[in-house]
């Protein structure tokens, strides 16, 4: 008796003989590398996005020119627009507290909730929009808000508190926003571009966040209060606000035109609809109709990727908030179990971290205030129209002119860091960035004049260049070990299962626990010691105490 097919016919086996597969449907895998091919184009190949040109590329990225630039004038402005409304100079730090500690709570919320959004207009969209109209009102607040209220309250006592308030809301939104922007912004690239253009459009958001830095702090180091549309406009805020929303609004619109976005609700139906590879495998691989285990490989399929460091190579990003995307698919109580089961030298690199940013961001926060205050001697709390407040604004033109040399500097020594790197290695590197910054934060303090305090800003770019990148690459070299290590059959088992993602999300948790360190603690230091020039010494301590923590705890990599 037979059955017919279209090639031949498939009889029936003999009595006594066991059925283990339909050879009509038997499957010739070939190597486990073709059908590892085979399977992934089936899989992926319905949902793998067109390659994307430079130009779309580009658009996409011009929104992170147009953050940096913000947040260089936030950066270089804050504390001097703060100091002159009133605000005590024991209070003046505690605007940073807000937003990192609203980041904890909030970030995988937002990040979840964006992965869910069902607009027509697409998933990330509408955040980005959404953030970015929060960032323009927040801008407006901080740099026009005690015009406003003065413009409105004639009591002078009145207009003192509400101008501080204003101004102070005003700040916490833009940072909000500005911090919390970034990781819509690289999820929009990673839904709509193939993993080539991945990897481009990282390179060309790391380029325009080092433009937009630069010129950002380029506007704020001109004299516009004495210009044509200084008097135009009214003040020299006014004109920088003008500048920065000018700015934001084009670059946001470019960006959200850029690449089209499918809507989650397309999304599921063409994954639903996606052909799938025709497999019939039993549970125990001899039932009816099974195939062969030996015939049949099972590869390990995983969705394609983007490289995690690529985002931190970023070396000219803001100092808040860098690799942002690496967090957005967990949860927090997950991130801090997984931070407090770490082994020993990934919470020691997450020490130093710690350490390095504590200094980086008690130096970047006020150094614009240190120059105004203490190199130029004026006075932020003297009234608007004499010499001493006049004196106070050069000194903080002055101080972007110098955080203008800190973006220049760490991309340069970004450069450089390639070619130093094989000669004194990933900790070398670490430890001297870190020395680097703490002997000119110190000789700074110590030696407070305009020409070697504008000669040691390039120090900042190198302390810049080490935060973003070596602790990152430290990471995946510790990884890689573990991966040997894991082929030769001798992994440890405190590092099995983890990864690079909550690594680097772990990290990134040290950032946002300085900022809050900072905002807690160096306002009340600099009450206490009556002088700015503390803040400066203490970035100077803080680095040099993480030197001396990285020659004795880090591990070194060959």
């Amino acid at each position: 008796m037979t059955l017919l097919s279209e090639d031949k016919p498939s009889r029936f086996p003999e009595p006594g003989n066991h059925i283990t597969a339909m050879e009509p449907y038997s499957v010739d895998c070939g190597s486990k590398g073709d059908f590892a091919n085979s399977i992934e184009s089936t899989v992926f190949g319905s949902v793998e996005p067109p390659r994307r040109s430079r130009g779309r590329l580009i658009m996409h990225g011009v929104v992170m020119f147009g953050r940096e630039f913000c947040y260089a004038v936030e950066a270089a402005f804050v504390t001097p627009v703060l100091l002159s409304v009133g605000l005590p100079r024991s209070l003046y730090s505690l605007v940073w507290l807000i937003s990192p500690l609203l980041g904890f709570i909030l970030q995988p919320v937002i990040g979840s909730a964006s992965d869910y959004c069902r607009s027509r207009w697409g998933r990330r969209r509408p955040y980005i929009l959404s953030l970015g109209i929060m960032m323009l009102v927040g801008i407006t607040m901080f740099l026009n808000g005690d015009a406003v209220v003065s413009a409105i309250v004639r009591h002078r006592g009145v207009k003192r508190t509400w101008s501080i308030v204003v101004v102070m809301f005003g700040v916490v939104l833009f940072d909000f926003a500005a911090d919390f922007i970034d990781g819509p912004v690289k999820a929009y690239l990673f839904d709509v571009c193939s993993y080539q253009d991945k990897e481009r459009g990282l390179h060309y958001h790391a380029l325009l966040t080092g433009l937009g830095g630069a010129c950002g702090y380029l506007i704020g180091a001109m004299d516009w209060g004495h210009s044509a549309l200084g008097v135009l406009l009214g003040s020299e805020y006014q004109v920088i606000y003008f500048f920065s929303a000018l700015t934001w609004t084009f670059f946001l619109t470019v960006h959200l035109f850029s690449i089209p976005e499918k809507p989650l609700s397309k999304q599921l139906t063409s994954e639903s609809s996606a052909p799938t590879a025709p497999l019939i495998v039993a549970s125990d691989g001899t039932g009816y109709g099974a195939l062969s285990k030996e015939l049949l490989p099972t590869p390990e399929l995983r969705p394609r990727s983007f490289s995690a460091l690529s985002e931190a190579n970023a070396v000219t990003s803001s100092a808040k908030q860098p690799s942002k995307e690496v967090q957005k698919r967990m949860t927090l109580k997950s991130l801090l179990s997984a931070m407090i089961n770490m082994p020993t030298h990934y919470r020691c690199l997450c020490v130093s971290h710690l350490l390095g940013w504590t200094a980086f961001l008690c130096n970047m926060l006020f150094f614009t205030d240190f120059m105004g205050q203490i190199v130029y001697k004026g006075n932020p709390y003297a009234p608007h129209n004499t010499t001493a407040y006049a004196t106070y604004e050069r000194g903080v033109e002055m101080g972007c002119w110098g955080l203008c040399i800190n973006a220049v500097s760490s991309a340069l020594y970004s450069y450089a860091q390639r070619l130093m790197l094989p000669y004194i290695g990933l900790k070398g590197l670490y430890f001297m960035g870190y020395f680097v910054f703490g002997l000119g934060t110190s000789l700074i303090g110590l030696y407070p004049n305009i020409i070697s305090t504008l000669s040691l800003c390039s120090v900042f770019g190198v302390m810049s260049s080490t935060l973003y990148t070596i602790p990152f690459n430290l990471i995946s070299e510790y990884h890689k070990q573990e991966e040997d290590q894991r082929k030769q059959g001798k992994e440890d088992p405190s590092v099995q299962g983890r990864g690079t993602g909550v690594d680097c999300a772990a990290l990134t948790c040290m950032v946002q626990l300085a900022q809050i360190i900072v905002g807690a603690g160096l306002g009340a230091l600099v009450n206490l010691a009556g002088s700015v020039v503390v803040v400066v010494l203490s970035a100077s301590t803080m680095s040099l105490v993480g030197c001396l923590f990285i020659a004795v705890f880090i591990r070194h990599v060959d």
